[in-house]
């Protein structure tokens, strides 16, 4: 029960944060190009790269690790919100943005948490 609790707290902790975070990027454009989702998705690439490399590093236990990546960065990151961002983008017949949208969030993604992981590692 404590263990689902955490979980809990932080994702409701990570979805606020999520809203506000995606809002306040989303409010520095002019544009229907999901920039705030963007944002808010590497960022959370970058910090589950964090959180997995300070477990490498000193084992910060299940019930923190639980907390950290599934609560708040699963609550703060959101693939559903992407993926219905995507499809409104080909539903406009803005393939370009979409394609854009498709390999940013990919390859940045993923190189924010080769770089989280990498950083914790080089500390």
């Amino acid at each position: 029960m404590k263990l689902i609790l955490a979980i809990g707290i932080g994702s409701f902790i990570g979805g606020i944060s999520r809203y506000m975070l995606s809002q306040l990027i989303q409010n520095k454009f002019l544009s229907t190009f999901p920039f705030g989702t963007l944002g808010v998705n590497i960022l959370g690439c970058f910090l589950i790269g964090v959180v997995f490399g300070l477990n490498e590093r000193s084992n910060i236990g299940m019930e923190w690790r639980l907390f950290l990546a599934t609560g708040i960065l699963g609550g703060f990151t959101t693939f559903s919100a992407f993926s219905n961002e995507t499809v409104a983008l080909l539903r406009d017949a803005q393939y370009w943005h979409a394609f854009a949208y498709i390999a940013t969030s990919i390859i940045i993604g993923l190189l924010a948490t080769f770089i989280g992981i990498l950083l914790i590692k080089l500390l």
